[in-house]
């Protein structure tokens, strides 16, 4: 089987991606210090669009969105709530979008792996 791609095909599992290693640590975003990974396989800056996967440990985030985001959690369970209060969790196999103006939390119950798409 040849490891050759059609053209304009990226695949995801691409072992010689080196993650970009980010640290958060601002109190005004978060309630402790967390270090995510993410693999950016597709970067399109004329279009505004990133994706690829990410993962981080738990943490709570409060979000003001202001792109389209398109989840599928692989791994971990995640909580969204928005400023209502209004929460919903999810976990292995659920994909969701996250659209621009969301305002809440987004919190990592455990260990979390998505993959992501995000078009700003």
């Amino acid at each position: 089987m040849s490891s050759a791609l059609p053209q304009h095909v990226i695949n995801f599992a691409n072992p010689q991606l080196i993650p970009k290693e980010l640290e958060v640590n601002d109190p005004a975003i978060v309630d402790a210090p967390y270090r995510s990974s993410s693999w950016r396989h597709f970067v399109a800056p004329q279009k505004n669009a990133v994706a690829g996967i990410w993962e981080a440990g738990p943490h709570l985030e409060r979000c003001q969105c202001d792109y389209d985001e398109l989840c599928h959690i692989l791994e971990g369970t995640v909580r969204l709530t928005d400023a209502q209060g209004v929460s919903c969790t999810f976990g292995p196999g659920s994909s969701f979008v996250v659209a621009a103006g969301f305002q809440g939390t987004w919190e990592n119950l455990t260990a979390v792996r998505k993959v992501y798409f995000i078009l700003g």
